[in-house]
């Protein structure tokens, strides 16, 4: 054994030496009548696949599992595309070589369409439970943007076999497919097991408190960063950039990202400026872009749509303008659709409508759905909504023609296209509130609408009309009302809401009166921007 892993020693020494050719540490195996399996087993690794199949077939030795694994890591690394051809030879071959490593290492490079077929091959060669093999297909699930046949897979995956790549893999799928709820719960399950946490598996628990602007769950996982001193690495430190941007703390966002010092890369840059343009804050976006240069990063599309969303959200259609420009004739960065759409959007809410228009008809690339419905939500003063159908309806309802506001709604219907349903929430005490409009469900259901009747009542007192009484029991009412009943959130502290679609004039308007009403804070996320409320 140990003059074998001293040939072995010698022989990567040698391979070193001639620049890494796995030729020479095959030519000191030959010379030595070596049959070291780690020795060969380390050179199909290295070989290329039209060397590393004839070398398979002549192994000084019965080929084993491990041989296959390094055989198959460096024909579908090098080929994805020949993963598939590769497991059906294997099949025709052996299928008891098809261990936990080989089928791992074939799983990685599969086309994603593949994983119910492959999960039941799983099944049947008993690998489908086995962490590692396991992991892989839940990746691949997601991949096939499956998470309900991933979370089941994980679920299927004894407790007492989930190992951190398990957790891993279904935390940062749940949170890449929009199950950020599930992630976290997850996550949580994955620390009251007390299995280590990773910095994947800390990065996508972030990525799901970012998707749900919850702060609370963002704190207490930055404080287990620190905890497992994975708060400095860099793709960690990232996710809590912009998961504190996400919740509109830019303090602490600004906090974590000067404390990354030299190791910010592009990725933390960016999400730095995208925590900034949720806020409009140009002058601030501006600054951090040209630090960035200064440093020497060369900016990407996602650093230009930052300043461009900045803009947009602020308004400031000439900077706007000016930077799409720069862009393309001062840093040689192709502008996208989503650029364009912030340019749209800038113009329109000044109510430059016209020039709006004319840069949709004028882009590069064909407007999309997005486009229009930027242009839309410019002509409709303090009449916002998500769907182009619901905005054009009420263009048309604005002004005064009920034909066409019938015809709108009417091909809305026939083209199956449903309103996407309001919903807004509350952070508290670690958890997370949902509610629609008109809600019926909650638990508190009486003690919330008689919180907002004594908003509402307190709100009229202070001069606040409202017409018809459409608005009364939005979403992000009930939730500003669920608020100050649980106490949830400490007198004094800000009151913040996320809602998944913009935020209606009404209720904007509703809330500056309820800001004075309650002598509190309200920030309001919604689909758009951030939206701060003071008294």
């Amino acid at each position: 054994m140990l003059a074998a892993a001293a040939s072995l020693r010698a022989a990567a020494s040698a391979m070193a030496e001639a620049g890494g050719d796995p030729a020479v540490l095959h030519a000191v195996l030959v010379k030595t009548a070596s049959s070291s399996r780690a020795a060969y087993n380390f050179l199909l690794s290295r070989y290329p696949p039209s060397l590393s199949l004839p070398l398979l077939s002549r192994l000084p030795f019965r080929p084993t599992a491990a041989s296959l694994t390094s055989y198959l890591s460096s024909e579908s690394s090098s080929s994805p595309s020949s993963a598939l051809p590769l497991l059906r030879r294997v099949l025709g071959v052996s299928p008891a070589f098809l261990a936990d490593g080989p089928l791992s290492s074939l799983l990685r490079s599969m086309p994603p369409p593949l994983a119910p077929h492959l999960h039941a091959l799983a099944f049947k060669l008993a690998l489908s439970s086995s962490p590692y093999s396991a992991s892989c297909l839940i990746t691949l699930y997601f991949r096939f943007r499956s998470p309900t046949a991933a979370r089941r897979l994980f679920d299927e995956i004894p407790v007492r076999d989930r190992d951190p790549v398990c957790y891993s893999s279904t935390i940062v799928g749940l949170a890449q497919n929009g199950q950020y709820e599930e992630s976290l719960s997850v996550f949580a399950g994955m620390r009251s097991n007390a299995v280590d946490s990773t910095m994947y598996a800390l990065s996508g628990a972030l990525r799901a408190a970012a998707g749900l602007a919850a702060l609370e769950q963002t704190c207490g996982i930055h404080a287990h960063a620190v905890v497992v001193g994975l708060d400095g690495n860099v793709a960690v430190g990232t996710a809590l950039v912009d998961a504190y941007g996400k919740a509109g703390v830019m303090d602490d966002a600004v906090k974590v990202f000067e404390g990354l010092g030299d190791d910010r890369n592009l990725i933390t840059w960016n999400a730095v400026l995208s925590a900034h343009a949720q806020q409009g804050d140009v002058p601030a976006v501006v600054e951090l872009f040209n630090r960035m240069m200064e440093l020497g990063f060369a900016p990407d599309g996602l650093s230009f749509l930052a300043i461009l969303t900045a803009c947009s959200n602020a308004g400031a259609d000439a900077e706007a303008e000016f930077w799409l420009e720069a862009m393309q004739s001062k840093y040689n960065v192709k502008p996208g659709i989503e650029h364009y759409t912030c340019v749209v959007g800038a113009m329109a809410r000044v109510g430059r409508l016209e020039d709006a228009e004319s840069v949709a008809c004028k882009m590069p690339c064909k407007p999309d759905a997005a486009v229009w419905r930027t242009l839309l939500m410019g002509c409709v003063v303090h009449r916002k909504d998500d769907s182009t159908y619901v905005m054009l309806a009420n263009v048309y309802s604005a002004a005064g023609k009920k034909d066409e506001e019938a015809a709108s709604w009417t091909a809305m219907r026939d083209c199956g296209v449903r309103k996407e349903g309001g919903r807004s929430w509350i952070e508290g005490r670690g958890q997370v509130h949902v509610f629609v409009a008109n809600e019926k469900r909650h638990e508190q259901l009486l003690e919330i609408y008689d919180k907002l009747n004594e908003l509402i009542q307190e709100v009229e007192k202070l001069g606040y009309k409202e017409a018809g009484e459409g608005s009364w029991h939005h979403s992000e009412r009930l939730a500003l009302a669920y608020g100050l009943i649980s106490g949830a959130v400490p007198s004094g502290k800000v009151l913040r809401i996320v809602k998944n679609l913009r935020i209606c004039a009404h209720c904007h308007e509703f809330f500056k009166y309820a800001s004075m009403v309650i002598d509190r804070v309200i920030v309001v996320r919604d689909v758009n921007r951030y939206h701060t409320i003071k008294k």
